[in-house]
Protein backbone atom coordinates (compact mmCIF):
# COMPACT_ATOMS: atom_id res chain seq x y z
CA UNK A 1 0.00 0.00 0.00
CA UNK A 2 2.92 2.42 0.82
CA UNK A 3 4.77 1.89 -3.01
CA UNK A 4 0.70 2.83 -4.32
CA UNK A 5 0.70 5.65 -2.38
CA UNK A 6 4.31 6.73 -3.23
CA UNK A 7 3.86 6.34 -7.29
CA UNK A 8 0.28 8.29 -6.95
CA UNK A 9 2.21 11.41 -5.38
CA UNK A 10 4.66 10.89 -7.94
CA UNK A 11 2.46 10.85 -11.18
CA UNK A 12 0.16 14.01 -9.19
CA UNK A 13 3.02 16.40 -8.76
CA UNK A 14 4.77 15.93 -12.17
CA UNK A 15 7.93 17.19 -11.45
CA UNK A 16 9.34 13.95 -10.92
CA UNK A 17 7.66 11.70 -13.49
CA UNK A 18 8.65 14.03 -16.68
CA UNK A 19 11.39 15.41 -15.26
CA UNK A 20 13.19 14.85 -18.58
CA UNK A 21 10.69 17.31 -20.15
CA UNK A 22 11.66 20.30 -17.76
CA UNK A 23 14.22 21.84 -20.74
CA UNK A 24 16.40 24.72 -19.55
CA UNK A 25 16.25 27.19 -22.66
CA UNK A 26 12.76 25.74 -24.16
CA UNK A 27 9.35 24.82 -23.05
CA UNK A 28 8.07 21.52 -23.42
CA UNK A 29 4.46 20.45 -24.38
CA UNK A 30 3.51 19.24 -20.95
CA UNK A 31 2.08 21.78 -18.51
CA UNK A 32 3.24 22.39 -14.73
CA UNK A 33 0.11 20.45 -12.55
CA UNK A 34 -3.21 21.99 -12.35
CA UNK A 35 -3.37 24.32 -9.03
CA UNK A 36 0.26 24.67 -8.35
CA UNK A 37 2.29 28.28 -8.63
CA UNK A 38 6.03 28.11 -9.44
CA UNK A 39 8.51 31.17 -8.58
CA UNK A 40 11.88 30.94 -10.56
CA UNK A 41 15.07 33.09 -10.91
CA UNK A 42 17.03 33.06 -14.02
CA UNK A 43 20.32 34.66 -14.13
CA UNK A 44 22.37 34.87 -17.52
CA UNK A 45 25.84 36.14 -17.86
CA UNK A 46 26.92 37.60 -22.17
CA UNK A 47 30.58 37.87 -22.68
CA UNK A 48 29.86 40.92 -25.34
CA UNK A 49 31.55 40.52 -28.57
CA UNK A 50 32.13 43.96 -29.28
CA UNK A 51 32.91 45.17 -25.85
CA UNK A 52 35.27 44.91 -23.15
CA UNK A 53 32.82 44.11 -19.82
CA UNK A 54 29.97 40.88 -19.29
CA UNK A 55 26.39 41.58 -19.65
CA UNK A 56 24.37 40.27 -16.66
CA UNK A 57 20.55 39.79 -16.60
CA UNK A 58 17.83 39.05 -13.89
CA UNK A 59 14.59 37.32 -14.84
CA UNK A 60 12.42 36.97 -11.58
CA UNK A 61 9.13 34.25 -12.96
CA UNK A 62 5.90 33.76 -11.65
CA UNK A 63 4.10 30.54 -13.25
CA UNK A 64 0.76 29.49 -12.16
CA UNK A 65 -1.03 26.33 -13.83
CA UNK A 66 -4.55 26.82 -13.52
CA UNK A 67 -5.50 23.66 -15.12
CA UNK A 68 -3.97 20.25 -16.51
CA UNK A 69 -3.95 22.38 -19.76
CA UNK A 70 -3.39 25.76 -19.04
CA UNK A 71 -0.23 27.66 -17.44
CA UNK A 72 0.68 31.50 -17.45
CA UNK A 73 3.79 32.84 -16.98
CA UNK A 74 4.91 36.52 -15.80
CA UNK A 75 8.69 37.78 -15.96
CA UNK A 76 10.25 40.40 -15.48
CA UNK A 77 13.69 41.42 -16.87
CA UNK A 78 17.03 43.47 -15.02
CA UNK A 79 19.97 43.86 -16.71
CA UNK A 80 23.25 46.36 -17.04
CA UNK A 81 23.84 44.74 -20.81
CA UNK A 82 22.59 47.83 -22.94
CA UNK A 83 22.47 50.77 -20.49
CA UNK A 84 24.65 52.29 -17.74
CA UNK A 85 23.83 50.37 -15.07
CA UNK A 86 21.98 47.52 -13.83
CA UNK A 87 17.99 48.10 -13.95
CA UNK A 88 14.51 47.31 -14.65
CA UNK A 89 14.38 46.44 -18.22
CA UNK A 90 10.61 45.63 -18.95
CA UNK A 91 8.39 42.51 -18.72
CA UNK A 92 6.39 39.58 -20.48
CA UNK A 93 3.47 36.97 -20.20
CA UNK A 94 3.47 34.09 -21.54
CA UNK A 95 0.87 31.58 -22.02
CA UNK A 96 0.33 27.97 -23.14
CA UNK A 97 -2.27 25.66 -23.70
CA UNK A 98 -2.17 22.19 -24.16
CA UNK A 99 -4.83 20.75 -26.41
CA UNK A 100 -3.51 16.93 -27.71
CA UNK A 101 -2.41 14.58 -25.62
CA UNK A 102 -1.82 10.73 -26.29
CA UNK A 103 -0.55 8.76 -22.96
CA UNK A 104 0.54 5.36 -23.05
CA UNK A 105 2.92 3.18 -20.80
CA UNK A 106 6.10 4.88 -20.07
CA UNK A 107 5.61 7.35 -22.58
CA UNK A 108 3.39 9.87 -24.09
CA UNK A 109 3.09 12.34 -26.81
CA UNK A 110 1.69 16.27 -26.44
CA UNK A 111 1.28 19.10 -29.08
CA UNK A 112 0.52 22.56 -27.37
CA UNK A 113 0.17 26.40 -28.74
CA UNK A 114 1.86 29.36 -26.94
CA UNK A 115 1.76 33.10 -27.54
CA UNK A 116 4.17 35.56 -25.78
CA UNK A 117 3.63 39.55 -25.23
CA UNK A 118 6.63 41.71 -23.88
CA UNK A 119 6.82 45.94 -23.44
CA UNK A 120 10.50 46.30 -22.82
CA UNK A 121 12.27 50.10 -22.30
CA UNK A 122 15.96 49.45 -23.66
CA UNK A 123 17.94 51.14 -26.19
CA UNK A 124 18.78 48.81 -29.30
CA UNK A 125 22.66 49.25 -29.00
CA UNK A 126 24.30 49.69 -25.72
CA UNK A 127 24.77 53.01 -23.93
CA UNK A 128 28.70 53.49 -23.23
CA UNK A 129 29.01 55.50 -19.47
CA UNK A 130 29.48 53.75 -16.05
CA UNK A 131 30.47 50.54 -16.30
CA UNK A 132 30.74 50.06 -20.05
CA UNK A 133 33.98 50.02 -21.48
CA UNK A 134 33.91 53.53 -24.02
CA UNK A 135 36.00 51.78 -26.76
CA UNK A 136 33.13 49.65 -27.90
CA UNK A 137 33.22 49.43 -31.41
CA UNK A 138 30.32 50.10 -33.96
CA UNK A 139 28.30 47.45 -34.99
CA UNK A 140 24.82 46.63 -35.92
CA UNK A 141 22.76 43.75 -33.52
CA UNK A 142 20.62 41.74 -35.94
CA UNK A 143 19.44 39.65 -32.90
CA UNK A 144 16.30 40.16 -31.06
CA UNK A 145 14.34 38.93 -28.48
CA UNK A 146 11.20 38.85 -26.26
CA UNK A 147 13.29 38.36 -22.93
CA UNK A 148 14.63 41.93 -22.87
CA UNK A 149 16.01 43.41 -26.03
CA UNK A 150 12.55 43.95 -27.69
CA UNK A 151 8.89 45.10 -27.28
CA UNK A 152 6.74 42.83 -29.04
CA UNK A 153 4.35 39.41 -30.02
CA UNK A 154 5.29 35.60 -29.92
CA UNK A 155 3.21 32.76 -30.80
CA UNK A 156 3.77 29.14 -32.41
CA UNK A 157 3.48 25.38 -31.54
CA UNK A 158 5.26 22.84 -29.55
CA UNK A 159 5.29 19.08 -30.13
CA UNK A 160 7.07 16.69 -27.08
CA UNK A 161 7.30 12.89 -27.31
CA UNK A 162 8.40 11.04 -24.11
CA UNK A 163 9.85 7.65 -24.31
CA UNK A 164 10.82 6.33 -21.49
CA UNK A 165 13.43 7.92 -19.92
CA UNK A 166 14.31 10.46 -23.11
CA UNK A 167 12.15 13.29 -23.79
CA UNK A 168 12.66 15.27 -26.94
CA UNK A 169 10.63 18.09 -28.16
CA UNK A 170 10.24 20.68 -30.90
CA UNK A 171 9.35 24.57 -31.10
CA UNK A 172 8.11 26.39 -34.21
CA UNK A 173 7.37 29.88 -33.55
CA UNK A 174 6.94 33.41 -35.13
CA UNK A 175 7.98 36.78 -33.54
CA UNK A 176 6.65 40.25 -34.55
CA UNK A 177 8.74 43.10 -33.26
CA UNK A 178 8.12 46.59 -31.86
CA UNK A 179 9.30 49.55 -31.11
CA UNK A 180 10.53 50.00 -27.16
CA UNK A 181 9.81 52.29 -24.73
CA UNK A 182 12.60 54.46 -25.20
CA UNK A 183 13.84 53.92 -28.65
CA UNK A 184 12.63 53.46 -31.68
CA UNK A 185 13.34 50.08 -33.96
CA UNK A 186 16.00 50.99 -36.58
CA UNK A 187 14.73 50.45 -39.95
CA UNK A 188 17.14 48.23 -41.07
CA UNK A 189 16.04 45.67 -38.36
CA UNK A 190 14.37 42.82 -39.36
CA UNK A 191 10.30 43.22 -37.83
CA UNK A 192 9.92 39.46 -38.41
CA UNK A 193 12.01 36.77 -37.21
CA UNK A 194 11.20 32.73 -37.17
CA UNK A 195 12.19 30.80 -34.11
CA UNK A 196 12.71 27.04 -33.75
CA UNK A 197 14.37 24.65 -31.51
CA UNK A 198 14.90 20.82 -30.84
CA UNK A 199 15.76 19.59 -27.77
CA UNK A 200 16.48 15.90 -25.58
CA UNK A 201 16.06 15.26 -21.84
CA UNK A 202 17.26 12.19 -20.52
CA UNK A 203 16.86 10.59 -16.93
CA UNK A 204 20.39 9.17 -15.98
CA UNK A 205 19.20 9.43 -11.74
CA UNK A 206 17.49 7.57 -10.23
CA UNK A 207 17.57 4.32 -11.93
CA UNK A 208 14.42 3.15 -10.18
CA UNK A 209 11.74 5.61 -8.16
CA UNK A 210 11.39 4.87 -4.89
CA UNK A 211 10.44 7.84 -3.00
CA UNK A 212 9.72 11.76 -4.06
CA UNK A 213 12.47 12.62 -2.17
CA UNK A 214 15.15 11.45 -4.25
CA UNK A 215 16.94 13.63 -6.25
CA UNK A 216 16.89 13.48 -10.12
CA UNK A 217 19.91 14.28 -12.75
CA UNK A 218 18.96 15.09 -16.22
CA UNK A 219 20.75 15.88 -18.77
CA UNK A 220 20.30 18.15 -21.81
CA UNK A 221 20.98 19.09 -25.08
CA UNK A 222 19.36 22.05 -27.17
CA UNK A 223 19.11 23.40 -30.36
CA UNK A 224 18.42 26.90 -30.94
CA UNK A 225 17.91 28.84 -34.07
CA UNK A 226 16.26 31.87 -35.66
CA UNK A 227 15.86 33.28 -39.36
CA UNK A 228 15.39 36.97 -39.71
CA UNK A 229 12.42 36.88 -42.33
CA UNK A 230 12.50 40.55 -43.94
CA UNK A 231 13.64 40.19 -47.31
CA UNK A 232 16.40 43.08 -46.81
CA UNK A 233 17.58 41.61 -43.52
CA UNK A 234 17.66 37.95 -44.31
CA UNK A 235 20.12 35.88 -41.74
CA UNK A 236 20.30 33.11 -39.07
CA UNK A 237 21.58 31.37 -36.27
CA UNK A 238 21.92 28.22 -34.49
CA UNK A 239 23.17 27.57 -31.30
CA UNK A 240 23.49 24.53 -29.12
CA UNK A 241 22.84 24.48 -25.47
CA UNK A 242 24.42 21.59 -23.19
CA UNK A 243 22.54 21.50 -19.91
CA UNK A 244 22.43 19.67 -16.22
CA UNK A 245 19.77 19.60 -14.20
CA UNK A 246 18.80 18.75 -10.27
CA UNK A 247 15.58 18.29 -9.00
CA UNK A 248 15.70 18.10 -5.10
CA UNK A 249 12.45 16.51 -3.11
CA UNK A 250 10.16 16.86 -6.52
CA UNK A 251 10.15 20.34 -5.80
CA UNK A 252 13.00 22.71 -6.23
CA UNK A 253 15.47 22.55 -9.51
CA UNK A 254 18.74 23.47 -10.25
CA UNK A 255 20.00 24.33 -13.90
CA UNK A 256 23.40 24.86 -15.10
CA UNK A 257 23.42 25.81 -18.68
CA UNK A 258 26.30 26.83 -21.50
CA UNK A 259 25.05 27.93 -25.07
CA UNK A 260 27.00 29.02 -27.61
CA UNK A 261 26.81 29.63 -31.66
CA UNK A 262 27.34 26.74 -34.20
CA UNK A 263 26.59 28.24 -37.33
CA UNK A 264 25.03 31.78 -38.57
CA UNK A 265 25.35 34.41 -40.24
CA UNK A 266 23.65 37.09 -37.90
CA UNK A 267 25.29 39.98 -36.13
CA UNK A 268 24.85 39.56 -32.82
CA UNK A 269 25.22 41.64 -29.35
CA UNK A 270 27.16 37.90 -27.86
CA UNK A 271 27.40 34.35 -29.07
CA UNK A 272 27.71 32.77 -25.78
CA UNK A 273 25.59 32.85 -23.05
CA UNK A 274 26.26 31.04 -19.68
CA UNK A 275 23.05 30.89 -17.21
CA UNK A 276 21.84 29.62 -13.53
CA UNK A 277 18.24 28.84 -13.19
CA UNK A 278 16.55 28.44 -9.55
CA UNK A 279 12.90 27.21 -9.25
CA UNK A 280 10.54 25.84 -6.73
CA UNK A 281 7.28 24.35 -6.99
CA UNK A 282 4.23 25.06 -4.93
CA UNK A 283 1.14 22.84 -5.16
CA UNK A 284 -2.32 22.49 -4.21
CA UNK A 285 -2.03 26.10 -3.89
CA UNK A 286 -5.99 26.01 -3.94
CA UNK A 287 -7.25 23.88 -0.93
CA UNK A 288 -10.90 22.42 -1.93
Amino acid sequence: MKQIFILLALVCTGAVAQAQELYVNAEPASNMPANSLGLRLSNKLFPMDHANYTGYRLAPEIMVGFSKKLMVHASGYFSNMMQRQFQFEGASLYAKYRFLSKDEVHSHFRMAAFVKGALINNPYYPEMGAGHDHTAKQYYNEDLDLDGTTSGVSGGLIATQLLHKLAVSGTLGYDRYFKNVKDELPLFFSRNALNYSLSAGYLLLPRTYKSYQQTNLNLYVELLGKSNLDQYRRNYYIDVAPAVQFIFNSTTRVDLSYRTQLFGDMARNMTTVYMVKLEHNIFNIRKK
